[in-house]
């Protein structure tokens, strides 16, 4: 019979270790080792069970008492040589000394044996949606639906927190792929991709939106109002500004993370109509006989 170093199979040097230091080495080790991971490797699947096998002893306090005494013995103290999965021959039917209780139903290969593994949480599932930076602002209700690896569609309410960042994550626990040997299930990661839209642009924490004025209220200064996403805000459009402008509203753009607001930045866009009446047309035909203004003779800086 093979002598297991399971202290070694889990990559630990000493039996003086914690519970906890026990569980982080095996969770290393089964990850490297997994089947799912090393498909056709027969080496990678021995040394997943021998992995599992450690586990279950040193995580079982009589099992543990009773194999640290012959580990002491035959490898704390003599040292002798081992190969790269820890194991050492010498020691005559093995497990029957001392954990026959463990082993005393079906192999690690049968039913019950595949039982007694340690259990393995399922793997989380990554998955995003697309909201409106109304919908991002105020909060909303989603349904998503995602096909399972069966092929069944399945459908997930998603509650989305007012305010909520873009690429932040929403998580349903639980709601992942399958945990094995009752290792609890993964969970569901939702990445929120908030949209612009024909009202707003959101950059940071501030919301990009166009202001409409006319020629004279461009030339000659003026008050305009323009919708935030919670209100109406009056802004002062100053005399002489030119189409392209910014204007910039503090405290009424999208919020931070602590419920903060970013700013409003106004866009100017100076639209000239199209359907004059003849009194209208006749003005600017006044205006272009009196005003000396060439924007095409300006001096480009």
């Amino acid at each position: 019979m093979i002598f297991k170093d399971y202290y070694k199979i889990l990559g630990l040097e000493t039996n003086k270790v914690t519970p906890d230091q026990i569980k982080v080495a095996y969770r290393e080790q089964a990850k490297k080792y997994h089947p799912d991971v090393n498909v056709g490797n027969k080496n990678a699947e021995e040394r997943f069970k021998d992995i599992n096998e450690a586990y279950r002893v040193l995580t079982e306090a009589t099992a543990k008492k009773k194999y640290d005494r012959m580990w002491n013995t035959y490898v704390g103290k003599k040292k002798p040589k081992t190969d790269e999965l820890g194991k050492t021959t010498g020691l005559n039917d093995f497990f029957n000394m001392f954990f026959g209780s463990l082993d005393n139903k079906k192999g690690v290969d049968g039913a019950a044996g595949q039982a007694n593994q340690a259990p393995i949480k399922g793997e989380n599932i990554d998955t995003e949606i697309r909201i409106s930076i109304e919908d991002a602002f105020y909060g909303s209700d989603k349904k998503i639906s995602l096909r399972t690896v069966s092929g069944a569609v399945k459908n997930f309410d998603v509650k989305i927190p007012a305010g909520i960042q873009e690429n932040e994550k929403i998580r349903l626990q639980g709601q992942g792929k399958n945990g094995k040997n009752g290792g609890k299930n993964g969970d569901l990661l939702i990445k929120i991709n908030i949209e612009d839209d024909s009202k707003f642009k959101l950059i940071g924490y501030d919301l990009y939106s166009n202001l409409l004025i006319t020629p004279w209220e461009a030339a000659l200064g003026s008050k305009a109002t323009i919708s935030s996403i919670d209100e109406e805000v009056t802004v002062l459009v100053p005399k002489g500004t030119q189409s392209g402008e910014l204007i910039r509203i503090q405290g009424k753009g999208y919020k931070d993370s602590k419920g903060n607001r970013g700013d409003l930045v106004a866009e100017v866009r100076i639209v000239v109509p199209t359907n004059m009446s003849e009194q209208e047309a006749q003005l600017f035909k006044d205006l272009k006989h009196t005003s000396h203004f060439e924007p095409r003779k300006e001096k480009i800086m």
